[in-house]
């Protein structure tokens, strides 16, 4: 499925609660590396079961904080234990430079 999506990872859900993330990096770590047969391997036994969550309330700065702590790439957004959406480092590096750009002029605007 990753490779058909062209997507490098993908929230595991059981009915829309996720209870883990299967990463290009697991499929390597744990298939390629091990010389295993991928349709031997469950996706239990595969998938990351330690993940990181925050809200659509959360702020930008909030999400950025909790990757940086844990040293990881993608924040779950969960509404009512259901997932709505996925942030990762991607997103965010697109996001920040054109608020910052945005921001600096509404200031200098201000200023003047």
């Amino acid at each position: 499925m990753l490779k058909e999506k062209e997507i490098s990872f993908r929230a595991i859900q059981k009915e829309s609660t996720p209870i883990g993330l299967v990463t290009e990096r697991d499929i390597i770590r744990k298939i390629a590396a091990e010389d295993k047969k991928s349709s031997e391997v469950l996706i239990e036994d595969l998938m990351s079961k330690k993940f990181k969550l925050v809200k659509p309330e959360d702020s930008v700065e909030d999400a950025i904080q909790k990757m940086l702590n844990n040293n990881i790439r993608r924040l779950l957004v969960l509404d009512n234990d259901k997932l709505v959406g996925v942030i990762t480092q991607t997103d965010l590096s697109s996001f920040l430079p054109s608020n910052l750009l945005i921001n600096g002029v509404i200031d200098k605007i201000e200023s003047d």
